[in-house]
Formats: C-alpha cells, structure tokens, sequence
C-alpha cells in the first residue's frame, strides 16, 4: 500500500481515489493528531477552490474534524496562500486547503498547513495517515463547530497589496485566473494597487478550472497580452499558489527568470539574508549562470515548494522558489503566492521603470524541453535500468553543455523527462528518445 500524501498533499480522482468517506476520515484524523500536540481546543481553516467537487468534500472533511471536537473556520473559495496567510492571522491551530491545483477538474486533493503558515512536515502526515487506516480512536463528546467567515478574502488582500514596492498606476496588465481560486483576488489586488486589469478566464463553472489556460498554460495570457497591448500578463493556476509571466511582446517568462530578478534586486537592496537563493533541480542552467555572475549563492532542493521552503528554513535564505512559477517571499509568505509574486514582481518593474522584459534579461535561458510521460508504474523508475543507461548515454554526448533530469511526478501518474542542451533541436531529440525509453520501460 502506497503513501497517501504525496508531494503536495492528498490527491486523487473525486469519487475513485479521493472520496467523502476519505475526507471525512482525514478531517477526523487530522484532528486527533493535533491534539497531541495542542490539548486544547482546535480551530482549523477551511478553503477550497472551484471545483464542483470541492462543495462535497468540504462537506465531509468538515464533518469529520467536528466529530473530532475541532471548529472549523470556513472561508468558502480562496487561494491556498490565502488560507496559509488566514491560518496565522487568526492564530488558528491549522488550515486545510481543497484543491488539486494545477490538476484537471476531475481531480481533487487535500493538503494541511500548521498553526505557522507552513505545510506539515512528512512525519505529521505520516501520523495522520496512521490514525486514518487505524480505527476508532479519539471519538469526542463533544462535537465542534463549522464557522463562517466572513470578510476573509478582504483580509487576505490587504496583505498582499501591503508588500507591493510600487504602486502599479499606468500598467495595463492582463490576468489569466484559469477559473479557479483568485478569479476574484488576482483582478481585485491588481486594481487596488492602480492598474488597468484585463481579466481572462475569470468565469469558474465548477468544470473548467486549469482547462486550456492558466499557469499550465503560459502561451495564451502571453498571446492575450501582446493582442490587448498590455504591458505584462500573469498567469495562474487553479488555486494560485504559482504566477508565471508574459512581457509587452508576449514572450513567456518563467518562475527562475522572476527568481533571478527578485534575487538580483533584494541583493542590491540588502534585503536577500545569507546571499543565498534557494531553487530547485528543475532550474535552468541559466538560472545558475545569472547567480554566479551576480555572486549569489544557490541552494539546490527537490522538486515542490514544501522542500523549497524546507531549504530556506534550513540555510536562513528568504527568498526561494521555482520554474513552475512557485516563489516565496518569505519576509511576507509561508509558502508560494502566486498574487503576493504577481505583486513583487510588477512592483519591481514600477519603481525601477523597468519593462518586464528587462527585469527578466537578468538571465538568458538554455533551450530547454519538458516531456510529461504517462505511466502505470511510476514508483519503478529507480530500477529501470535501461531508463538510466540511456540518461548516461544522453550526457555523454551533452559533455558538460547541457543536463538532463528524469525524474517521478510526486502529485501524478507521470514521470518527467527535462532535457537542456545548446540549441533547441538537440534538447528535443534526447527528450523524446528519453522519453519513449521511459514509456517502454514503465507502461
């Protein structure tokens, strides 16, 4: 029997893998681990995003911490940086977040945050996926309660517009919501901060988060921004924890471009602690190169921004992040923020007088070439040894002018094959003769 928490929480197809009696068995669990550590009573932050099935499960996770004598705070849809920040400002005991993310809308999942903001460490989890396959223990006489709240999203917006550097005044920006958490907040904290907002993808039917647009798909707020004649273009996922970018030609710019960027300037400022950045394997070499030349230190973690933050919490660094668009900010986030990204960064072309495209030239990019392979068996990837003769025949031939990473999707039924090399025709060839080798190999 496999883990249930993977990288990112609990996730699954509603109905098949994740299920109400699933949920309600790990609100229920959730709790009795708490209490634990904290005797006295438990309060925990609900939200969710825009999934049909979200209602349901909310429902049921709900239903479960209350049979555990937990109160539950809803927030209703908000952005899992929303509930993250909400957790600490109501000095809850913990937050749950309802949302599978990037993921199809068939998909669903459930993560937790501690009384801190951060995501539970493994061991936690481990606990509670203990208690859940473990029975009866820790029935409570007296049940708790299901608490709205209302004004949470304008608490949460105050805060993000809070660390902007610059006000936004004469930006015409175009914000791809991808139907999902932020289809409000992202225009909203935009507008706040004095920008023209041109809001796509802002009409969630419950069916169509993450579909054809948002941070999976960075090319059309990219394509929306140059046809509108704006000045940038963000694009976000479903629960919008990542932003990615578009500059006023529509050129796609991506989580290490506005990586290297915040880290170059916090530098500058004498705000980047340590001198040092945290990313993660994914990073393009790059990334790596613009780091050296500006003498900043990089730290290297696994994929997932949990083990980012892991990282920064380790080696003292406030700024970390990745390529999908996942990057934290320490000083004001407890985990990646797509609006809180979204705000820094634009911020930072506003007070420089900087174009987007300019803060993004602080590093050039190796071509680079990802391919998502489908599989049935992705756990037998460490021994599949002619997937890994065929990764050391591909750097051979690379010699040092190019990388390749293959590696396990931790929240899909995937294994992801990153090839970067000289040109953009040699990536892709390794890439898909990887690739196919991993398909042969895994199913």
């Amino acid at each position: 029997m496999g883990r249930l928490f993977g990288t990112d929480g609990v996730r699954g197809v509603f109905g098949r893998d994740l299920t109400t009696e699933l949920a309600y068995g790990l609100g229920r669990a959730a709790v009795i681990v708490l209490r634990r550590q904290k005797p006295q009573r438990i309060t925990i932050v609900v939200g969710r995003d825009t999934r049909a099935s979200g209602e349901p499960l909310e429902r049921a996770l709900v239903e479960g911490m209350r049979a555990a004598g937990a109160d539950a705070i809803l927030v209703g849809v908000q952005p899992t940086p929303a509930v993250a920040f909400l957790t600490t400002d109501l000095e809850a005991t913990a937050g749950t977040v309802i949302s599978a993310s990037h993921n199809p809308a068939q998909d669903n999942g459930i993560k937790f945050f501690g009384p801190s903001g951060y995501k539970l460490p493994d061991d936690v989890e481990d606990e509670i996926e203990a208690v859940y396959r473990g029975g009866d223990e820790g029935a409570s006489a007296e049940p708790g309660r299901a608490i709205p709240l209302p004004g949470a999203a304008e608490r949460y917006l105050e805060h993000v517009a809070g660390a902007a550097e610059a006000p936004l005044t004469g930006m015409k920006v175009v914000v791809d919501c991808a139907n999902g958490a932020a289809f409000r907040d992202a225009p909203e904290v935009l507008r706040r901060l004095g920008a023209e907002v041109l809001p796509i993808f802002d009409q969630p039917d419950g069916t169509n988060i993450n579909a054809g647009c948002g941070a999976l798909h960075p090319e059309v707020v990219a394509a929306a921004t140059k046809e509108a004649g704006a000045d940038a273009g963000i694009a976000h996922d479903g629960d919008a924890d990542r932003a990615l970018f578009a500059d006023a030609d529509g050129t796609v710019v991506d989580g290490d471009q506005v990586l290297a960027a915040s880290a170059v300037a916090m530098k500058e400022q004498g705000r980047l602690e340590g001198n040092t950045v945290v990313t993660t394997v994914m990073a393009n070499l790059g990334f790596h190169r613009a780091m050296e030349a500006a003498g900043i230190d990089v730290v290297t973690a696994r994929v997932g921004d949990r083990y980012v933050l892991e990282e920064m919490l380790r080696t003292g660094a406030v700024l970390g992040g990745e390529q999908s668009g996942h990057v934290i900010f320490r000083q004001h986030a407890t985990t990646g923020d797509g609006l809180l990204t979204a705000v820094r960064f634009l911020s930072l072309a506003a007070r420089r007088g900087s174009t987007v495209a300019e803060l993004a030239s602080v590093m050039q990019r190796f071509p680079q070439v990802v391919r998502n392979v489908p599989v049935a068996h992705k756990e037998r990837l460490d021994g599949a040894g002619d997937v890994w003769e065929a990764v050391r025949a591909a750097e051979s031939e690379l010699d040092g002018s190019g990388r390749v990473l293959v590696r396990a999707s931790g929240t899909e039924p995937l294994v992801r094959v990153m090839v970067e090399a000289g040109s953009e025709d040699q990536a892709r060839r390794h890439a898909d003769a990887l690739a196919e080798r991993v398909r042969s190999a895994l199913g």
